[in-house]
């Protein structure tokens, strides 16, 4: 089920955002952002220049020095607009989910008997039970009875699931209901501490953090921005010593060029996006590490069951044994599975159209159909014309074709035993006293995930299969699906043992699991995806949570990974190398009034000094809303290696922003330059 995306723009969320923009002006909220506090305090220092021009002596100059704190203002404005608008699409998540979150009646046992209580009373050890109809009041495991639960408010996804004590799918959600039958909960987190209580303040951002790179590309942009402080401040005292005006404005102006504002400004939009899109595919990251960690994976470890195969035996051939033709095996194993809807049954018939075959579908009309018991283990059909046809186990078959007075086929035992051998299921057909064939049950391998291992190989990523089928049937399925490296018969420890090895390496490590069995593996991993239809050791190890509980999904995480950290590289490059036209525009105009000479770098051939330098700060303010819904969306991944990569944002977004400012700021001039 793919998930309805939430609009990026929808007009509530701009309103927020717009009143955000204004409400984060408070100096002790910009100071979290060291660059864009430099470009509040030099907008404050002109404002007091344009209100107090007598104090600083700058009355010829007030219709420029109005426009810079205009311009400067805005600058700081779109910064703080980009930031709540990445803030806002969470907070509009969490307020959805928040709906859900009411306060619930529960029958607590206390004792022998039931106490009605409120949901907000519960602890974690209290034991409750929740029959047909009502809401699951806590997260919990369940530890008696089996019922089938609507986890819809949660995951979005209409189907109930079946949730049932002792397995792997016996962890509950607080806020579903029980649709059918009665459990026996037992709750496993406090008030305040349920999983929709931790996913609502991570998707509304009240607890997120800045990760290790992104604490990495603050303290650059923090440093860069001191040295050029340096340089700006130094800069006056050296002018007034060649006997060269600089007005405060002018150096306020360069400092904000200087600086790298454009990735200042976006780099916490992208931050907060990145964890945006991993909830909106349904995925639930404890941390913005997780998601960060996700993009920089060498491993990714898998089950075999679920992930890359459907987990159901699926008919993967048909093989006549005696005289009897592969048309008539196929055919009588068709007409035996009209009326069975396993997925088993559904998948011969999937098999006949797939190669063609075909069969008389009138021949079971009237029939009775007969199910598989455990007793019998066989399905059919009596046809009205008094035949009876059979599918099942072999032996099973067997004695019923002998007690028909039938004889079985010479080849039959070896066919059996081959597929056996290959880790395949053998399904004997016969009609009455007659075995046409067998049908090759088989895992089969989920489609295209062939090319989607392809893909991870392309992005230097190495994928281990892991399963506990025997050597034989494990080479068989890791050669099908693709998968660099598989291990069979695998235990518990043999995960653990396989990760560590990884990470000795110098490698991260990814896996996905469900059960109580998988969590140490999952704790161990640097990112661990745990099932929401797992069990609850599996989700509290883990630093992610699938809502969807679709194994394969990893392989999206990691993606959206990698796009994370590709959008900051990218537009870190961007607003980088932007600034070289900026400079280009600024320095000139600072000092060819008294320095002619400086005009050979006015390359751009801006119109007049004050124009030069409100041009570079207009395109400086307007290039960060232009770049919002780029760092909202991300950039566009391709699997590539690290070289190719590197090489391709050099000239994308190195390149490109060398180039954009040249013709976004002569473009601008144009037009300032007839205004001043």
């Amino acid at each position: 089920m793919k998930k309805t995306r939430q609009s990026m723009l929808t007009p509530s969320i701009v309103r927020s955002a717009i009143k955000d923009s204004f409400v984060k002006l408070n100096p002790l909220t910009m100071m979290k952002n060291p660059v864009m506090f430099v470009v509040e305090i030099g907008t404050l220092i002109v404002l007091l220049m344009t209100v107090f021009p007598g104090y600083f002596h700058t009355e010829d100059d007030i219709g420029f020095n109005i426009t810079v704190f205009l311009i400067l203002l805005l600058t700081v404005l779109f910064a703080n607009f980009a930031e709540a608008l990445a803030e806002g699409r969470g907070k509009a998540q969490a307020d959805s989910l928040k709906k859900t979150k009411k306060d619930i009646t529960a029958n607590k046992m206390v004792g022998n008997g039931i106490k009605l209580v409120s949901s907000a009373e519960l602890r974690k050890g209290d034991i409750v039970v929740v029959a047909q109809g009502e809401m699951i009041p806590g997260d919990g495991e369940v530890i008696s009875g089996l019922a089938s639960v609507d986890e819809s408010a949660i995951t979005g996804e209409s189907a109930p699931v079946i949730k049932e004590a002792g397995g792997d799918f016996s962890s509950v959600t607080g806020g579903t209901r029980v649709v059918s039958d009665r459990i026996v909960v037992r709750i496993a987190a406090d008030p305040g501490e349920s999983f929709l209580d931790r996913m609502i303040s991570l998707v509304e951002g009240a607890k997120r953090q800045k990760t290790p790179n992104e604490l990495a590309l603050s303290t650059l942009l923090t440093s860069l921005t001191i040295i050029f402080l340096i340089v700006v401040v130094t800069l006056a005292p050296m002018a007034d010593y060649l006997d060269i005006e600089l007005q405060i404005p002018v150096l306020i102006a360069l400092l904000v060029c200087l600086i790298p504002t454009t990735i200042g400004g976006l780099l916490s939009a992208i931050g907060i996006a990145g964890m945006d899109r991993v909830t909106q595919f349904n995925v639930l990251a404890m941390s913005g590490k997780a998601v960060e960690a996700a993009g920089d994976i060498n491993t990714m470890i898998l089950d075999k069951t679920g992930t890359i195969t459907f987990g159901n035996r699926m008919a993967s051939e048909f093989v006549a044994v005696g005289k009897e033709s592969l048309r008539d095996t196929a055919g009588w194993a068709a007409v035996g599975s009209l009326r069975d809807e396993t997925p088993e049954g559904r998948s011969v018939l999937e098999l006949m159209k797939k190669q063609l075959l075909r069969y008389d579908e009138s021949l079971a009309e009237g029939g009775e159909f007969i199910e598989f018991k455990a007793e019998t283990r066989m399905s059919g059909i009596d046809l009205p014309d008094g035949r009876k046809v059979r599918k099942g186990a072999v032996d099973a078959v067997k004695k019923w074709v002998i007690a028909q007075g039938g004889e079985v086929p010479a080849d039959l035992d070896a066919a059996s035993d081959r597929i056996a051998r290959e880790g395949g299921t053998p399904l004997a057909v016969a009609v009455d006293s007659r075995i046409y064939g067998l049908i090759y049950l088989k895992d089969t391998v989920k489609p295209g995930m062939s090319e989607r291992f392809e893909q991870l190989r392309r992005m230097g990523i190495k994928t281990i299969m892991c399963t506990g089928d025997n050597p034989l049937t494990a080479a068989t399925i890791a050669r099908e699906a693709g998968v660099d490296d598989f291990i069979a018969e695998s235990k518990p420890e043999d995960k653990i043992a396989v990760i560590r090895r990884e990470q000795a390496e110098g490698k991260l490590v990814a896996m996905t699991g469900d059960g109580t069995n998988d969590a140490p593996a999952l704790a161990q991993a640097d990112v661990g995806l745990a099932m929401n239809s797992g069990t609850v050791a599996a989700k509290e190890a883990a630093n992610m949570v699938d809502l969807d509980s679709d194994p394969s999904k990893i392989i999206e995480v990691v993606a959206i990974g990698k796009q994370l950290l590709m959008t900051r590289g990218a537009l870190t490059t961007f607003s980088i190398a932007n600034d070289i036209a900026k400079y280009f525009a600024i320095i000139p105009a600072m000092f060819i009034l008294a320095i002619p000479e400086m005009n050979a770098l006015n390359v751009m051939g801006l119109g007049s000094p004050q124009s030069a330098i409100l041009s570079a700060l207009i395109f400086n303010a307007i290039i960060i809303p232009l770049l919002i819904p780029l760092a909202m969306k991300g950039v566009a991944y391709k699997p590539m290696s690290a070289s190719r990569l590197l090489g391709r944002n050099l000239v994308v977004y190195g390149l490109g922003g060398v180039i954009v400012p040249f013709i976004g700021i002569k473009l601008i001039d144009l037009f300032v330059h007839l205004w001043v």
